[in-house]
């Protein structure tokens, strides 16, 4: 099951990239055996193939990668050739030189890979010739070119919704962080609550990472994208919310996590601990708000909410065993309301 499971993805291809792929081999194959018609454009195919990538920053990679591997390995090829032949052997050992160059300059995957497929191919079904080395090498321009223009010119794709989507998880999911943590304040707690009560909150750490791969992508689905100027306002506010709840996380975990380690029976009965799971449940209610934007079509009571956090919260002298809880939850709480309120009317 493990084998197999490498080879099927949880989700298919988008079909516009499949269209894509299909339409740039096609024109790559056409163009490439008008312009060079005594060999079957096989380099262009393979270009296009590879060229058309989810983003356009992704293509221009794959663009110079696949043309500077092909250019070396095309090279190589021809003076090997020319000057040993393209025996069976002949044909081994460059393959095997290949790797080892790509290797030693310390080439991308992309290029390290093509040059010695490159050699291969020339040495093996072509000719050593200068013309047939070049037009190889101007075949794969044309095939890369050529799916980097459709790359470009048909609906180049902006990740922005799973990104904001992502972040919005994260966000929500500290709040409920911050409400479990406000309730095992406010009553007793068994071993078993405490243990899933810090299980959970450790999941915000997958989450976050989760977050931060989905804002990658959309970065770069803007990069070189023609439409990526009117988006990136966008982009911009969900980078700066997740800045933001990096640093809850953080705090959400060790309020958590000092609950879990220096909880005991008696603790709900401390006045004070009260006052603190208080202010949980409205730092939570805020950063609900802090989530919200204009275009997300909340309810119209949930616009009309006002903050909570309006003043600092003042402590009376817990009892001495409950002093260290206190003391590390009240600092873990004031950096949680300067990361909220401050962003809040």
């Amino acid at each position: 099951m493990r084998i197999t499971a490498g080879l099927r993805t949880p989700r298919r291809l988008p079909v516009l990239q499949v269209v894509k792929t299909s339409v740039a081999v096609a024109l790559a194959w056409v163009i490439s055996q008008l312009l060079l018609p005594n060999e079957l454009p096989i380099f262009a195919a393979i270009a296009a193939i590879f060229v058309v990538q989810p983003s356009v920053n992704q293509s221009v990679g794959k663009a110079i990668e696949r043309s500077l591997g092909v250019i070396g390995g095309v090279v190589i090829a021809y003076v090997i050739g020319l000057i040993f032949g393209s025996s069976t052997w002949i044909v081994l050992l460059t393959i095997v030189l290949c790797i080892l160059l790509a290797w030693a300059l310390r080439l991308s995957p992309g290029s390290a890979n093509q040059i010695p497929i490159s050699a291969m191919l020339v040495l093996s079904i072509g000719s050593t010739t200068a013309e047939y080395s070049i037009d190889r090498i101007l075949e794969t321009i044309i095939g890369a070119s050529i799916a980097l223009i459709i790359n470009i010119l048909v609906v180049p794709p902006v990740l922005l919704t799973p990104a904001h989507d992502a972040v919005i998880r994260l966000g929500r999911e500290v709040a409920d962080t911050l409400d479990r943590a406000a309730d095992a304040l406010r009553e007793p707690q068994t071993n078993f609550q405490l243990e899933e009560l810090l299980l959970k909150a450790r999941l915000l750490r997958p989450m976050l990472a989760s977050a931060e791969r989905a804002i990658t992508g959309a970065q770069e689905s803007l990069t070189l994208n023609p439409r990526g100027a009117k988006h990136r306002t966008s982009l911009q506010a969900d980078i700066d919310l997740y800045e933001r709840l990096k640093a809850l996380v953080t705090r959400a975990l060790g309020m958590t996590r000092a609950v879990r380690d220096h909880y005991d029976d008696s603790l709900h009965l401390e006045p004070t601990v009260h006052a603190f799971s208080t202010e949980l449940d409205r730092a939570a209610h805020d950063l609900r708000l802090l989530l919200q934007r204009p275009d997300d079509h909340a309810t119209e009571i949930a616009r009309e909410e006002e903050p909570l956090l309006t003043s600092p919260l003042i402590i009376a002298t817990p009892h001495p065993e409950h002093w260290i809880l206190i003391g590390s939850l009240m600092e873990d709480l004031r950096r949680v309301r300067e990361e909220i309120v401050s962003d809040l009317p």
